[in-house]
């Protein structure tokens, strides 16, 4: 089976290991990549971009620049990827050269060009998405389903209650689940669960490929939100999203309603319903705005998919 995938990321060190794995995989064709401003600027998205696919040794896959802020808010990159978003490594810049299409634009003819259902893997906040399925909602039919890192059925990262992707763009996020486009989340509840041991990582950062020592030098930096007293990180982070698509069998996965809060303390926050029977809101009629039911990521077999994603990155050159 071969799963035909745009990414749409804010590259960022978790969104590079994404991006090897993806690149890696035999059964995964990238269609394309979309940048959007979230870990960090868009035109270091795009840069940092660039200079992972070299180092993977990819062929030529577009990649174009998006949104250079939230729908609504102000531009608030994070600030635990660096200043550069990529950890301060010190990748060369690649001679590569953007695509000249908008992110919207590339999104849309590389929708509407597949002759099969596109699965969208989103790393980043959904702000393209967003835009895209707003300006054109007649590719949401051609959409197989979004499958996103983000949110979380218990506590947030960007707030207590937020996770960083949702919170940067609560409404593009709202826009995405309110598409009507099947949906699989990713979220903080196995985010942070999926290490790598340090031996492994140190073998990857000293090996004799440049894919295998960008990989071992992104696990070795300190991302995660673990309050560890150490200079190893070992987190795959958004690497985990691109593990789901090809051994969903290793997560434990519930159907459940999901929305965003758009308001107050816990906006950004996705509400996830777990409850085992109607509530007094469903009774009495007077519950919050409906919630639509996608699928959830809560458990994962964590050397299932550290296994999936150090064997995917030695296929690399």
């Amino acid at each position: 089976m071969t799963w035909r995938v745009i990414l749409d990321v804010d590259t960022g060190v978790d969104d590079a290991m994404a991006i090897l794995m993806a690149v890696a995989h035999p059964e995964i064709e990238v269609l394309g990549i979309t940048c959007v401003e979230g870990n960090t600027s868009v035109d270091n998205v795009v840069a940092n971009t660039l200079a992972v696919l070299d180092a993977a040794g990819a062929p030529d896959i577009p990649v174009a620049a998006g949104a250079r802020r939230p729908l609504i808010e102000p531009s608030r990159p994070s600030h635990v990827h660096g200043s550069d978003g990529m950890g301060d490594l010190g990748l060369p810049r690649s001679a590569r050269s953007a695509d000249p299409r908008h992110a919207i634009d590339l999104l849309h003819d590389l929708l509407m060009q597949s002759d099969a259902p596109v699965t969208i893997i989103a790393l980043a906040p959904q702000t393209n998405l967003a835009l895209l399925l707003r300006q054109h909602p007649e590719v949401a039919d051609r959409i197989e389903r979004i499958l996103f890192m983000g949110g979380s059925a218990s506590g947030g990262n960007a707030t207590p209650v937020a996770e960083f992707n949702v919170w940067h763009d609560p409404e593009a996020a709202a826009i995405a689940l309110d598409a009507g486009v099947p949906a699989f989340m990713y979220g903080l509840d196995v985010f942070n669960q999926v290490t790598i041991d340090e031996a492994d990582a140190d073998a990857l950062r000293d090996g004799p490929t440049a894919s295998g020592r960008l990989a071992g030098a992104l696990l070795h930096f300190q991302m995660a939100d673990d309050p560890v007293n150490s200079s190893y990180g070992g987190h795959i982070g958004d690497a985990g999203a691109v593990c789901a698509l090809v051994d969903p069998g290793a997560l434990h996965v519930e159907r459940l309603p999901v929305r965003v809060e758009l308001a107050g303390h816990s906006r950004g926050q996705t509400v996830v319903d777990r409850r085992q029977r109607a509530g007094e809101d469903t009774v009495h009629g007077d519950g919050p705005a409906a919630a639509h039911p996608i699928d959830v990521a809560l458990d994962v077999d964590v050397p299932r998919f550290a296994r999936l994603f150090l064997d995917t990155i030695a296929r690399l050159p």
